[in-house]
Order: structure tokens, then C-alpha cells, then sequence
């Protein structure tokens, strides 16, 4: 039975390749977020390494990384889902690494831990990173939520196996430039519209991977409509709450 939802979308800096300092910035966020009864904290691409496709390798998470631990003990600390980015080992049958998926770890309050990977990889990302071929959906409060990660969403079929998955709620983890924000805005609010499920946008603010990124946490409504936006690059949350269909959102 669906009562009501809250999602906190993350604005969060990230320093290159700096693991530990992330992580720290995560911690502090999901403090914050939990502080305003968020049940879900949902961070940036690639948020604990930042976009830094070279160093993917290097910087790549096995599932039983002590990284993941911290985190999903601040999460069964503050009673609150987390989902944040980072490069995931793959390791072949052989023993050997291939390259790792772009993809992000969900943690939840009682201990668990869950992992995507990014299906649609943007043009140069596979010279890097490997793609999954699993979707992601999980349930809060008898909402389903599918996850997207950035390049996700710009591919029809992404949106349409989380509808054919049960869907409530589409939340898209990225980095969107200042340039390509526009273009990716309209893609979300199609997404919304054509589903008619409501859309998160989780994006970075730090320039990462070259790219200098514009934040704009946003949320798009099942009609499409673009309902709230931080309209900043500067750290915050959006929190934003869900009941019978009705959006409610500010910025903290």
C-alpha cells in the first residue's frame, strides 16, 4: 500500500579521484537528509570518484569494499536508503579484471546491499567502462523506483522496460553540462509524460571529467511538467515529498 515517499537529491562537490573526501561529503549528506526525514538520498554519476572515465580502473569498488561498508552503515545509522556512484570491478571467470561498469551501489537500513550498472554508455565511455544488462527497481513505502544513470534515459527502451518493471518513480543519477542541460530537461519531461510516472534528476555541481556541470536538481510531475528546480550549482538537497499524486519539494 503506497502511503507517502520522500527523496532527497544530493548537490554534492566531488574532488577528483579522492575517495575518502567523497565519501565524507556522502556521510554528511546522508546526515543532512535523514535530519529532514528523507527516505531515500540519491547522489550523483560516479559520485564517489567523480566523472573521471581514465582512472575508472584504478579506481574501481569490489562489492565487499570497505567504502560500501561505511556507507551502508550510515544508512542503517540514519534509517535511510542511499544510492551513490562509482566505478564497479568486474572480475572474469578466468580471475582477470575487465573493465569496470559505471554504476552505483544502494544501501539499505537493515544491512543489505544492491548494485547497478549503467546499460547505455554515452559515446566514449565504452574505451573505459563495460555496460550492464540489468535492470535496477526497488521498493520504498509501496512505491516501485527505477534507476537510471544518465546515458539510461536518452534510450526509449531504459524508460519503458521501468514501466513494463512496475514503476512509480524514475530517478536518473547523472552529470549534465551547462550546455546539454536543456536538451536532457525536454528528454526527462518526455520520459514523465509518456510513462506518466514522476522523474528525479540527481546531477552533479563540481567540474568533473572536463565537463562543467549546472546541478539544477529537478523534479518533472506524470504530466511532464517540471514542478521544482534548485536552480543552482551550489551544494544543497532538493527534498522532495510524494503523497496520492501530489509533489511537494524545497530547497535545503
Amino acid at each position: 500500500m503506497k502511503t507517502s515517499i520522500s527523496v532527497s537529491l544530493a548537490q554534492v562537490p566531488v574532488v577528483k579521484g579522492d575517495v575518502t573526501e567523497n565519501l565524507a561529503q556522502h556521510i554528511r549528506m546522508i546526515e543532512q537528509s535523514s535530519s529532514c526525514k528523507a527516505d531515500v538520498v540519491v547522489f550523483p554519476e560516479l559520485s564517489l570518484t567523480g566523472y573521471e572515465l581514465e582512472l575508472a580502473q584504478e579506481l574501481a569498488l569490489s562489492e565487499t569494499s570497505h567504502v560500501f561498508e561505511a556507507l551502508s552503515q550510515a544508512s542503517v545509522d540514519h534509517n535511510i536508503i542511499v544510492l551513490a556512484g562509482c566505478p564497479l570491478k568486474v572480475t572474469l571467470t578466468s580471475g582477470r579484471d575487465a573493465k569496470p561498469t559505471i554504476g552505483a551501489v544502494i544501501c539499505f537500513p537493515d544491512g543489505t546491499r544492491e548494485f547497478y550498472a549503467k546499460q547505455y554508455l554515452h559515446e566514449g565511455e565504452a574505451k573505459h567502462c563495460s555496460s550492464g544488462v540489468v535492470d535496477y527497481v526497488f521498493t520504498v513505502n509501496g512505491y516501485r523506483i527505477a534507476l537510471a544513470i544518465c546515458a539510461d534515459f536518452a534510450s526509449p527502451e531504459h524508460a519503458q522496460k521501468a514501466r513494463e518493471l512496475g514503476a512509480d518513480i524514475y530517478i536518473a543519477s547523472a552529470l549534465i553540462s551547462e550546455r546539454g542541460f536543456e536538451a536532457d530537461a525536454k528528454m526527462l519531461s518526455s520520459i514523465a509524460a509518456t510513462h506518466g510516472f514522476p522523474v528525479l534528476l540527481s546531477n552533479h555541481i563540481s567540474t568533473t571529467g572536463g565537463w562543467s556541470s549546472c546541478g539544477n536538481n529537478s523534479i518533472w510531475n506524470a504530466s511532464g511538467e517540471r514542478v521544482f528546480s534548485s536552480e543552482s550549482k551550489e551544494p544543497c538537497l532538493v527534498l522532495c515529498t510524494m503523497a496520492d499524486h501530489k509533489i511537494d519539494a524545497i530547497k535545503i
